[in-house]
């Protein structure tokens, strides 16, 4: 059974950065596709940024150059850089393995304050 295990998160300043990190255990595959998710309330899930097995990146136009995603599928692991933190960055962030098969973290608070 997989488990995903998020950390990181928080209350932060306008302009600040955080990371936030996340692993998946319990696979005895590695995961081709590792990305990060964000939820406002009210709003429908987007996605962040994505990792791919080839080493590939892709991102949010609201985040590009500002956000950095990276990841080891050895390992299982995803994290995301945030710096020049913005109000509008605060919402749940999620992370999300697949393929194979589709596991979702549980969610963490990111604060950004004016």
């Amino acid at each position: 059974q997989v488990q995903v295990v998020q950390s990181g998160g928080g209350l932060v300043q306008f302009g600040g950065s955080l990371r936030l990190s996340c692993a998946a255990s319990g696979s005895i595959f590695m995961f081709n596709r590792m990305a990060w998710y964000r939820q406002e309330p009210g709003k429908q899930r987007d996605m962040v940024a994505l990792w791919t097995g080839d080493g590939s990146t892709t991102y949010a136009d609201s985040v590009k150059g500002r956000f950095t995603i990276s990841g080891d599928n050895r390992k299982n692991t995803v994290a995301l850089q945030m710096n020049n933190l913005k109000p509008e960055d605060t919402a749940v962030y999620y992370c999300r393995f697949e393929a194979p098969g589709d596991y979702w973290g549980r969610g963490t608070q990111v604060t950004v304050s004016s």
